[in-house]
């Protein structure tokens, strides 16, 4: 898999953490002079230490139904605990326990407004990658499935699967088109490193609000 992407966990995971919440202060101090210079960076930052530093830290994390730990590598994680931890380690104000409770359309809405997400029903997977590589740029995001979440990498026109699996119980990447985890009736795409208001939201430490739904 050539992704030129970084496969390998470098240095300590604290310290990483750390340091993406100091560089959200530079953001933040750039938002105030240039907001849209800010975001464009923002952007290309949040999507370079998602795949790049955190998610190498998670490859092989075991999967369990009801994991949620807090630490790569250490217990378990179940498939919404993966992208609700990660989007917290990364910098957004997000209740990890709350997003992860929800259903994949609900996910969803925590990150983009509902009327900008993309749903498919009974689609083959040609279609639906026909239909992502129209409506999206190269990056990374959120999908939820019948009963599954993970992201999805958009590059070069490939899908890239990335989650917690319930098929080969760990954290890790693959082609979409060949994923067990990926076959489903429904799928819900939002949008996250190409999202400008949710970038806005992370160099604002904006909370993420899970919808209501009562």
């Amino acid at each position: 898999m050539k992704l030129n992407i970084n496969f390998k966990k470098r240095g300590n995971y604290n310290t990483l953490k750390a340091d993406i919440l100091k560089k959200r202060v530079h953001f933040k101090s750039l938002y105030n002079i240039d907001s849209t210079k800010a975001i464009d960076s923002a952007s290309r930052f949040i999507y370079n230490q998602l795949i790049n530093h955190l998610v190498p830290h998670w490859y092989g994390t075991t999967w369990d139904f009801n994991g949620h730990t807090n630490i790569p590598n250490q217990g378990d994680i179940a498939c919404g605990y993966f992208v609700s931890t990660t989007l917290k380690h990364l910098g957004f104000n997000v209740n990890r326990y709350k997003m992860a409770q929800q259903a994949g359309l609900i996910e969803a809405q925590t990150l983009q407004a509902k009327n900008q997400l993309k749903l498919f029903s009974n689609v083959s997977f040609n279609t639906l990658k026909l239909k992502l590589n129209e409506a999206y740029s190269d990056g990374m995001y959120f999908v939820g499935l019948d009963n599954h979440v993970g992201y999805i990498l958009l590059k070069d026109k490939e899908l890239y699967f990335l989650h917690s699996s319930y098929y080969d119980d760990k954290v890790m990447i693959e082609l979409a088109e060949i994923s067990p985890c990926f076959r489903s009736k429904f799928y819900v795409f939002a949008e996250i490193s190409t999202n400008r208001d949710l970038i806005k939201k992370w160099i604002l430490n904006t909370h993420l609000e899970i919808p209501n739904t009562q």
